[in-house]
């Protein structure tokens, strides 16, 4: 108290007994003291007697336990729900972790189906160009045949013309009338 007392007497005025004298721009006033208290500590203690009295009397310390219970409840609520939400998402967690290895593993089969399949696609693919290939030169062959008898029977056939022609040039110039008669007679008796 008499730290206080000297710091403000040493910062505004002077302390005499019961009365203390402050300074400021305004001049200088005393403030009350009463049986050595200052006002400020006076304010203090109408403060204390004013809790214990709403503690003893009106029994706030009842109302403050009950809220500080139901704020406790509130709290382990949310701590159980806090508990289940971790639980659920450790489930989940796991889960979805199970679902991506199982991913990977499909993942892995598909590109060995593929590989497969991928070497089966080949193995037909070079399988039907040989077909092809086969086909193809039986075709040409089958064509080269074809035009080979189409040339045969074309040159036989002017061979045929040129033949008929030349022999009835023959016959023009080698038969006559007569002799033409003579083999009709000669033909219609062989019959």
């Amino acid at each position: 108290m008499a730290d206080i007392a000297s710091l403000a007497t040493a910062a505004a005025g002077t302390y005499s007994e019961g009365v203390i004298e402050v300074e400021d721009s305004h001049g200088s006033y005393e403030e009350p003291t009463l049986f050595w208290l200052e006002s400020y500590q006076w304010v203090s203690v109408a403060m204390l007697i004013l809790v214990l009295i709403a503690i003893f009397v009106g029994k706030v310390h009842k109302t403050i336990g009950k809220g500080l219970d139901d704020r406790i409840a509130a709290i382990r609520e949310e701590l159980d729900e806090a508990k289940r939400l971790r639980a659920e998402a450790e489930t989940l967690r796991d889960e979805y972790a199970a679902k991506i290895a199982n991913a990977e593993n499909n993942a892995e089969a598909m590109l060995e189906n593929a590989k497969a399949e991928a070497e089966s696609i080949l193995t037909n693919a070079e399988a039907e160009s040989k077909a092809l290939v086969e086909r193809r030169k039986r075709m040409a062959q089958d064509k080269i045949a074809a035009a080979e008898r189409d040339a045969i029977a074309d040159v036989r056939a002017k061979a045929a013309a040129a033949a008929a022609q030349a022999s009835r040039k023959l016959i023009g110039e080698n038969l006559d009338a007569e002799t033409d008669r003579k083999l009709a007679d000669d033909l219609i008796a062989g019959i």
